[in-house]
């Protein structure tokens, strides 16, 4: 098994994997990156492509790098993405928020298919992503996780205590956990 995490590109967010039926995937959702809710799920799948991909553009501008594909013999099988609180604003909303100024918040991070799971591929992203976040001098990493949702778009609890985080903000449903760099 050939593994390889890639950068998310203008050029490759079309081929991040699919975690579920539209509009739910994450290459189409714009959930974090709107300032309220708005169901898009009326939306072809190329107008909510080319959204995201305006919000990637705008994030790469004044962040930088702000996602991870992660490839098994050339199959793209997981996903994350990840910016600064400013860039997510949905965010700030979260009963166990808002995310804390100083640190990159990870929006999503999935292995999407079964049979990919369990084999350290996910573990393999976060610490891809925590290595990148430090190098850029990051003081934290945050995430909202699943307590009764193991499909959460950004992972469960458990999987993130598994990998160093404690839980800054306790809530019943979506927890803040947090890493300090």
């Amino acid at each position: 098994m050939r593994v390889e995490i890639v950068s998310l590109t203008d050029e490759n967010l079309a081929e991040a994997p699919e975690r579920g039926e539209h509009p739910f995937s994450c290459k189409y959702c714009l959930y974090w990156e709107l300032e309220e809710f708005s169901d898009s799920s009326r939306e072809s799948r190329g107008d909510m492509l080319a959204r995201k991909l305006n919000w990637l553009r705008r994030v790469g501008k004044t962040f930088g790098e702000c996602g991870k594909i992660v490839y098994v013999d050339g199959k793209p099988v997981g996903y994350a993405q990840y910016a600064p609180p400013s860039m997510l604003p949905l965010s700030a909303k979260y009963p166990s928020g808002p995310p804390s100024g100083d640190a990159v918040l990870i929006s999503c991070l999935f292995i999407a298919q079964k049979e990919y799971r369990r084999r350290g591929l996910g573990k393999q992203l976060l610490q891809t992503i925590i290595e990148d976040l430090r190098k850029k001098g990051v003081k934290a990493v945050e995430t909202f996780a699943g307590k009764n949702n193991p499909s959460n778009p950004s992972g469960p609890v458990e999987f993130y205590l598994k990998n160093g985080f404690k839980i800054h903000r306790d809530d019943s449903e979506y927890p803040l956990m947090r890493l300090e760099l």
